[in-house]
């Protein structure tokens, strides 16, 4: 048995990434999910919620951001054991929702996005990516960076030249998104976790 001052209690949590398609009328049916699989902090995409809120819901805490036209759309749901732990909310766009979280002597950014489906506006798609950019010049490096999103992408099977970033398990072949997610990746010093087993 271990005691004294120097004793340190890491606190951890489950993270999950979802893309519901539809989240209108079913907030408790999603709770009742995340719940069920002991999830502690859930980004939720495509929720086609409108405008920007929050509410409680339960014994969770709901951050959500969409259009005013309630095309895709982002959630944050943080459980009640971390739901007090939130010391900032960010929102960059219709697409981006950002919150921090401190846990003990460590914060933890974690954002939701959703990206334009491929043939969309490539206007919306840079600004996306300059949005994202723009959110990622805002955190300190000390700072953990979780991204839970629907890029729309696919990063492929290979992954030379994207060894640092991509670790070898993917499907089919890359497309321009796939990639333009592995160059934000190596700029920002991330991994497509996904990738990685």
């Amino acid at each position: 048995m271990s005691c004294g001052s120097n004793l340190v209690v890491k606190r951890r949590f489950r993270f999950a990434s979802w893309n519901i398609g539809l989240l209108t009328d079913k907030s408790m049916e999603l709770i009742d999910v995340i719940r069920k699989i002991m999830v502690n902090v859930a980004c939720i995409q495509e929720t086609r919620w409108k405008g920007s809120k929050a509410k409680g819901l339960d014994d969770f805490k709901l951050w959500c951001l969409g259009n005013e036209c309630g095309r895709g759309g982002v959630e944050i749901v943080v459980d009640k054991d971390l739901k007090n732990d939130i010391v900032d909310v960010k929102r960059l766009g219709d697409r981006i929702l950002a919150i921090k979280l401190v846990l003990g002597d460590e914060i933890f950014n974690i954002v939701c996005d959703y990206a334009p489906q491929e043939g969309l506006d490539g206007r919306v798609k840079v600004q996306l990516w300059e949005h994202m950019d723009e959110m990622m010049q805002g955190l300190d490096q000390e700072e953990r960076i979780i991204i839970g999103g629907d890029l729309n992408d696919h990063a492929g099977k290979d992954h030379r030249c994207y060894e640092d970033v991509h670790g070898g398990y993917g499907v089919g072949e890359r497309n321009a998104e796939g990639t333009s997610v592995l160059e934000f990746a190596i700029t920002h010093d991330l991994c497509i976790a996904n990738t990685f087993f």
